[in-house]
C-alpha cells in the first residue's frame, strides 16, 4: 500500500492536526517506509510458530480473590488531618 499526500493530509484533518506542505511530505515518505517496512514483514514465514505475548516463558503466580479490608485502616488514617469512627473527617460541603 503506498501512502498519498492526500492521505497524510486527510488523516491530519481527522487528527485536527495542521501541517505544512514540508510535514506532509516528510510524513509522507515516513509512512511510506513504514508500510515498506510492514510489508517485508509478511513476507516471513511463521508456520508453525505459536503466537505469544512475551519473549520469556512465564507463569502468573495466582492468588485466592477473597475481599478484605486489606488490614491498612490505621495506616490509611494516620494520614488524615481528623479521622472519627475510623472514617476520613472531611469540611461539610452543601448546607
Amino acid at each position: 500500500m503506498t501512502i498519498t499526500p492526500e492521505i497524510v493530509k486527510k488523516v491530519a484533518r481527522l487528527s485536527r492536526l495542521y501541517l505544512s506542505e514540508a510535514d506532509v511530505a516528510h510524513y509522507t515518505q515516513e509512512l511510506n517506509g513504514i508500510m515498506n517496512w510492514i510489508e517485508q514483514l509478511q513476507e516471513v514465514n511463521t508456520d508453525g510458530v505459536e503466537p505469544m505475548a512475551a519473549v520469556g516463558n512465564m507463569t502468573l503466580r495466582y492468588r485466592d480473590d477473597v475481599v478484605n479490608d486489606g488490614n491498612q485502616q490505621q495506616a490509611v488514617l494516620a494520614n488524615a488531618p481528623s479521622s472519627d469512627y475510623g472514617c476520613f473527617v472531611v469540611p461539610k460541603v452543601l448546607e
